[in-house]
């Protein structure tokens, strides 16, 4: 069995006084979150979680303490709260097709007197020395864009800079998307798509 893993970074560190109760709590559960002082520090070991539980009662929590301020995750936690059982105690999320935390990161900016942009790293990591299975892609969000470039479409530049692209065949592309092998990582996100992660396997 081969493993794909995607290490992540989040910086600059994110000022708690800049998130809604709701953001901390979804980006707490999708990266880990070390506490710096009046600030948090967001990673993720593995990769960002795609697929998430919480308690119906922490959720009621956190939104209560919002003050109704409108956004991606208060959007996206009524929208989902509105498909479940009313008796449901836990709730389930998949952002595994979803850009959210990188909608928040851009909410968080636009709000923040201090934050002018986030940044993620990522690296793409297998535990078998598979060629489909290396790379990294850098994320920029600011308040008006988010924007990312992998490895692969730096690549993909140097062959074109240097001529060669109409021979470029081993890194199959599609907008918006790029093919490594058996998985596809998001890499355009001005096309509305989300930051590096899995998106299928063959």
């Amino acid at each position: 069995m081969t493993d794909y893993y995607s290490p992540t970074v989040i910086q600059p560190l994110i000022p708690v006084a800049a998130m809604t109760p709701l953001e901390r709590l979804l980006l707490e559960n999708i990266f880990g979150a070390e506490p710096v002082g009046d600030d948090l520090y967001f990673y993720a070991e593995e990769g960002p979680v795609d697929f998430i539980v919480l308690s119906r009662a922490e959720i009621a929590e956190a939104l209560a303490a919002s003050n109704g301020i409108a956004g991606t995750a208060a959007t996206y936690i009524a929208e989902r709260l509105s498909r479940v059982a009313p008796e449901d105690a836990e709730i389930d999320f998949d952002l595994s097709r979803a850009s959210t935390w990188e909608r928040i990161f851009q909410e968080i900016v636009r709000r923040s007197p201090t934050l002018r942009y986030v940044t993620a790293i990522t690296s793409f990591e297998c535990s078998k020395m598979r060629a489909d299975g290396f790379g990294g892609m850098a994320v920029l969000i600011t308040a008006d864009r988010i924007i990312s470039k992998s490895t692969h479409d730096l690549i993909a530049e140097f062959l074109t800079e240097t001529g060669l692209d109409a021979h470029h065949t081993h890194l199959p592309r599609s907008r918006g998307i790029v093919s490594l092998g058996r998985l596809s990582f998001v890499s355009d996100m001005d096309e509305g798509g989300g930051a590096p992660r899995r998106l299928a396997d063959d």
